[in-house]
């Protein structure tokens, strides 16, 4: 039986296969409400026989946005616009997952569908930027230091955005503390300079995180979560696998259910040479130290390698991007190549 193609359990919440759709950044939304496109752009991949599809990273509050055409879920305006979404991919036989994130000092920039690149002003629709000190990223606008109410407030927003995820429908939530943004900027010794129980040792570096996966999963529920880190910074001084491993087992303990292995995007002087499969190196050494579920990411475009990741133990669960984009039907590609159960839709099974 194809590895790829065996269905996984968490939380009793089934997954039909462990070929899944990554979070994918689409900078259509107006308002933080989520449209036509996304609707469309989701329940493709689900209909394509994915097992799991995660909207892309969302925003707990306006000023945690990566532009200002990103996604949210703040209001419950933007929770109702989510649900039909949510829904579509349900009903095609996928499981519907959304990641929660907060960009930081990366917030309020260009989005790349303009072609441009760089800090939004306020007066052209962006917003002041904030982070764990203040120290900007690139040529990005300097963020302002978080104080200790901020700091809560960060806490909270990823709480009630989660209550708002799981009336909308959302059966996985993933905390996004990967890419450089605002969890991850905590983590790391490269962006976080602060002297208080946040910043400093990897303990107080660490506790924002551990405090937010806590939130999520109390108002989670049965919901399962996921937490998605950057196993490095590939940069001198910065987040180590050696810390990814320990902070695993932390946020585990606060309640999260599997953890998404990415790297980078912390500094822009980071040496990342990508290639196929190029992090599951760091997804193995995760799951072999601390015996959790881990999910794998990273350029795993071909399905004879996806299953011979999960045959060798490597991981519990692919996570591809791109691959999804070239092709909506991946997963049904995929199951015909490795001569698994098609998980076809009815209204396709004649191909297959």
């Amino acid at each position: 039986m194809s590895s790829l193609f065996t269905p996984l359990s968490i939380r009793g919440t089934e997954m039909r296969n462990r070929l899944w759709v990554s979070p994918m950044c689409q900078y259509s939304a107006v308002e933080g409400v989520p449209n036509d496109w996304h609707h469309v752009h989701l329940a493709q991949f689900a209909a394509g026989g994915a097992g799991l599809v995660i909207a892309e990273a969302t925003a707990v509050s306006p000023e945690g946005r990566i532009s200002p055409e990103d996604a949210g879920i703040w209001t419950d305006a933007q929770a109702e616009a989510w649900a039909p979404i949510v829904a579509a991919i349900r009903s095609r036989g996928a499981v519907a997952g959304v990641q929660l994130g907060h960009a930081g000092r990366k917030a309020s920039t260009t989005s790349p569908l303009t072609g441009g690149r760089g800090t939004v002003a306020p007066a052209e629709g962006g917003w002041s930027t904030v982070a764990p000190s203040a120290v900007a990223y690139d040529a990005f606008a300097a963020p302002v230091a978080l104080d200790a109410a901020g700091i809560e407030k960060i806490v909270t927003d990823f709480g009630d955005a989660t209550r708002r995820a799981v009336r909308a429908g959302f059966q996985v939530v993933e905390v996004h503390a990967a890419h450089g943004y605002l969890l991850h900027q905590f983590l790391s010794p490269l962006a976080n300079h602060r002297d208080d129980e946040y910043g400093g040792s990897f303990e107080n570096r660490v506790r924002l995180l551990v405090r937010v996966t806590e939130a999520v999963r109390e108002a989670a529920g049965d919901a399962v979560v996921f937490v998605r880190f950057s196993a490095t910074d590939a940069a001198d001084g910065g987040w180590d696998v050696a810390d990814t491993v320990a902070a695993s087992r932390l946020v585990a303990d606060a309640g999260a259910d599997l953890i998404d292995v990415s790297s980078g995007g912390l500094v822009p002087h980071q040496h990342i040479v990508p290639g196929p499969g190029y992090q599951v190196d760091y997804a193995e050494t995760v799951r072999r130290e601390t015996g959790l579920l881990v999910a794998a990411v990273g350029m795993i475009d071909d399905p004879t390698f996806g299953e011979q990741i999960l045959a060798d133990g490597r991981a519990d669960a692919i996570l591809s991007a791109r691959e999804w984009l070239r092709d909506p039907h991946y997963a049904l590609r995929a199951a015909a190549e490795l001569g698994a159960e098609s998980p076809a839709p009815a209204q396709y099974l004649r191909a297959y």
